[in-house]
């Protein structure tokens, strides 16, 4: 007898809370902030928070959204400019807005590889990314994580146009891939490389351009995506690429060309963020150097994996269970960190996801690294 959708829905929801897996909507609390993206503290910055109103009141807008998809009637001048800017800011030939990360990956990748094509990616690639691979059609395979010895037998295997899929740093782990190798392998095989770049935005390079840029391999990456979320302290996302790719992406990507574009608002909360980021650089410096603090003073007794060149650091703690009952301990004592809990990452993965911002001090790294020590001890 075929069970009714809904007791469907009720079991599955069940399963999930019996393996400690259910999610819900969690809501703000007390706390020092050691869990959002907001690397450089950027979405709540109050100079920068003034410029954008102030950008945005001149503009003398008749909508509040932009009513359409841009092919429609969302396209205007500003959006035309802001990608101009883009694709100077980020030394590409062209860019090309999109409403969020996600949409950008799934937009590139179901729209450029075809059948015929093979994609290898990283086995630790965002959710999105995988989401677009399987769109795509192309024939697929995951290569271990930062593994270029697994990543050049892959090679040597495909066929077709190939493409390598990776992060620049990758979102759970926070580490970087081996970006240099990767380029020198797609050289020597003919391949194409998509950098994923969500969290090296504002980050890496002198002003924020991302990883490929900061080590004058961007010339390299058949296409970058940029995402304003996080270290912009906005939202939306661009991809960078040649003039062909872009115009090709206006053409056939269905998640560009069937969504309503982004309200002028958050476009020109890009432009005003990447402008700030630029004129200071002091926040890039500190954030760094913060890195560099709780790097050195984090003791061996910590489980953190190797992320000493980003603001993300992990500790693991297995089991979903063991997870949740740390994050809660750490957050009682002032500091707000989540648990990340299979199947976000594999079992045995499980872990707390620390973010370092710019704005925090030295006593605010100290104290978290401390309640960490403390937490973890007793577990």
């Amino acid at each position: 007898m075929r069970m009714s959708i809904q007791k469907r829905l009720e079991k599955e929801l069940t399963r999930l809370s019996q393996q400690n897996a259910y999610r819900k909507l969690p809501r703000p609390t007390e706390g020092l902030d050691f869990c959002s993206n907001d690397y450089l503290g950027l979405a709540k910055n109050k100079s920068l928070q003034t410029i954008i109103q102030k950008e945005f009141s001149s503009q003398n807008l008749s909508h509040n959204g932009a009513t359409g998809s841009r092919l429609l009637s969302g396209n205007n001048e500003y959006y035309e400019a802001t990608e101009c800017c883009m694709a100077n800011y980020f030394e590409d030939e062209s860019a090309l807005l999109l409403n969020s990360g996600y949409m950008a990956n799934i937009a590139l990748l179901s729209s450029v590889p075809n059948r015929r094509d093979t994609i290898i990616y990283d086995q630790a690639c965002h959710a999105s990314i995988k989401d677009g691979i399987r769109l795509s059609q192309a024939r697929h395979t995951p290569f271990k994580h930062n593994d270029l010895n697994d990543l050049h037998r892959k090679l040597k295997q495909a066929s077709g146009n190939i493409f390598i899929m990776v992060e620049s740093i990758y979102s759970m782990l926070g580490d970087c891939c081996p970006l240099a190798e990767i380029v020198s392998l797609a050289q020597q095989f003919d391949a194409e490389i998509i950098l994923d770049e969500a969290h090296s935005t504002g980050i890496y390079g002198q002003h924020g351009q991302g990883l490929a840029h900061s080590m004058e391999l961007h010339d390299h990456i058949f296409a970058r995506i940029f995402t304003f979320g996080k270290a912009i302290g906005s939202h939306g996302a661009a991809i960078l690429g040649s003039n062909q790719l872009i115009k090709y992406l206006i053409n056939k990507a269905r998640p560009f060309i069937y969504t309503t574009a982004l309200p002028l608002h958050s476009v020109v909360s890009i432009r005003c963020g990447l402008n700030f980021i630029s004129e200071h650089p002091s926040l890039l410096n500190q954030l760094w150097k913060n890195m560099e603090i709780f790097n050195k003073n984090k003791p061996n007794t910590l489980n953190i994996g190797n992320s000493a060149r980003s603001p993300i650091q992990s500790i693991t703690i297995p089991t979903n269970e063991s997870v949740q009952m740390a994050s809660q301990e750490i957050n009682n004592l002032g500091y707000q960190v989540l648990p990340i809990r299979s199947p976000t990452v594999p079992k045995g993965q499980e872990c707390i996801r620390i973010c370092l911002h710019a704005d925090h001090t030295k006593q605010q790294l100290i104290g978290l690294l401390e309640a960490l020590q403390k937490v973890t001890a007793s577990i």
